[in-house]
């Protein structure tokens, strides 16, 4: 089946919409991309044009659809330990020098299907075995967020997850799940998930929180959402936190609120 032609007039409209609800700054060589997420979408209306299926999504009539447009266009790439020196900070910096019996509180601001929130959550329960800890993912997507909260994955997903966290965390699974894994029940009731954007002033009952990860999300930004995103979450992070972004990303000219620990880490005075 021959995939469906989008206009670069069509290609601009939709550019429009995807930053108008999520911030996203989707690059003109997008369009191919755009494209083969969404012509399911168009074929299943039995749309024969991409202007059909704008029309549909931005009348304000259909959210369902328009909150499946959005989940087709931001999921992101993640997986188990990824950018690994970031959890080394955690862990032999962070978390070393805490109150030993306080509440420990982490934010997966752009949690994609959950491996990043799940990662925390295996090092706080080896760092903190006797002391509260949480973990609390988002992200603009139902489609990943229900994917997040099952805990299940493939184990092709497995790599980077040192083997002695696997064995302890991780269930895999037998007969129709075979070829499967799931995170550990102890660690799924510590990590909650829900539909967060972070472009829309967020719920002051949220934080506050001791760690804010806001990694590889940014990138898709334009300077203003990025200062736009960041403030809404700073109010959300304790004084004395940690603020953490992708190797990839800074928050030079972004903000002043928060002072460099080293490159990618920063610190809420």
């Amino acid at each position: 089946m021959h995939p469906l032609a989008i206009t670069d007039q069509e290609f601009i409209l939709f550019q429009r919409l995807i930053y108008k609800i999520a911030g996203i700054d989707l690059a003109d060589s997008k369009k191919v991309l755009l494209v083969g997420r969404l012509q399911r979408r168009l074929r299943e209306h039995q749309f024969t044009s991409f202007s059909q299926y704008y029309r549909l999504v931005s009348s304000g009539q259909n959210q369902q659809e328009l909150q499946t447009m959005v989940d087709l266009l931001t999921t992101n790439e993640t997986y188990f330990f990824r950018e690994p020196r970031h959890f080394d900070y955690l862990r032999q910096e962070i978390l070393a020098r805490r109150p030993r019996n306080d509440r420990f509180r982490v934010w997966s601001a752009a949690s994609s299907t959950g491996e990043e929130a799940y990662t925390l959550a295996m090092i706080l329960a080896e760092a903190l075995p006797a002391a509260p800890w949480e973990v609390f993912g988002s992200d603009i997507s139902t489609q990943v967020l229900a994917k997040a909260r099952a805990g299940l994955y493939s184990l092709e997903r497995t790599q980077g997850i040192p083997p002695e966290l696997m064995r302890k965390y991780c269930l895999k699974g037998v007969r129709s799940n075979e070829g499967t894994f799931l995170v550990s029940p102890e660690l799924r009731e510590r990590v909650t998930f829900d539909q967060i954007n972070l472009t829309q002033p967020i719920p002051r009952h949220i934080g506050p929180f001791d760690v804010i990860f806001l990694r590889n999300v940014m990138i898709y930004f334009d300077a203003e959402t990025k200062r736009k995103v960041v403030a809404h979450l700073l109010p959300h992070l304790a004084s004395g936190g940690h603020f953490i972004v992708g190797h990839s990303e800074s928050l030079n000219t972004i903000t002043d609120q928060l002072v460099a620990v080293q490159p990618t880490i920063y610190r809420k005075p």
